[in-house]
């Protein structure tokens, strides 16, 4: 038991991209400026990628989660999760930052709202990773992006599901597999790929390569 605790009290967490890019405030209210405008680009960033679709139903295809990747790299695991909340919260008080435009409450009613919730846990576990430095790596970025990706996934196929049996479908497991996972397949390896190209660049601009971290 006295190991275990030894090594757990030995767990190192590294600054983030945003830490290390960004100047750090002097003072209380100042660090809280500084989290809060860091939230809120991110939010803005999820909703301008947002705008990159390729309209399907019932899940359009769109940039939002190499944003949420890159968001929760960036910011780390508490900030990258409340800005994809406050993304989502955005979006249901009405503002149109979701695919499409669209925006409002009646946003839970749609069968691609639970991969924007899934956003959130998507966006902690990059961050959480991101901490221990696996962004700054290439091989160990791949690995991390991939496994964020797929977390949006778990949370909105089946919130997509149960949407779609309360419309009246017939839902199958094939079903789920042909609207809600595989024309995602070869666009999510994609962004997955930008994602763990990019954050090692940027690493290695600031003047901390992999090799460093």
């Amino acid at each position: 038991m006295r190991t275990s605790v030894s090594i757990m009290s030995t767990t190192t967490y590294s600054p983030v991209l945003a830490d290390v890019a960004l100047p750090k405030a002097t003072t209380t209210g100042g660090a809280w400026a500084r989290t809060l405008g860091l939230i809120t680009a991110g939010i803005a960033l999820t909703a301008l990628f947002a705008r990159i679709e390729i309209p399907m139903w019932p899940v359009p295809i769109t940039g939002q989660t190499l944003a949420v990747l890159l968001v929760g790299a960036t910011l780390g695991m508490r900030r990258g999760a409340a800005a994809m909340a406050g993304y989502a919260a955005v979006g249901l008080a009405g503002l149109p930052v979701f695919a499409g435009g669209a925006g409002g409450p009646q946003m839970v009613a749609a069968p691609s709202f639970g991969f924007i919730l899934g956003f959130i846990p998507a966006a902690a576990l990059i961050g959480y990773l991101s901490e221990r430095t696996w962004d700054r790596k290439p091989v160990l970025a791949i690995a991390g992006f991939a496994l964020a990706t797929v977390v949006p996934f778990l949370v909105g196929v089946p919130y997509m599901g149960v949407v779609l049996s309360s419309l009246g479908t017939h839902v199958t497991f094939g079903l789920l597999m042909e609207y809600g996972v595989t024309p995602f397949l070869v666009g999510g390896a994609i962004k997955c790929a930008i994602a763990a190209a990019l954050l090692p660049l940027a690493w290695k601009f600031l003047g901390r390569p992999s090799a460093d971290a």
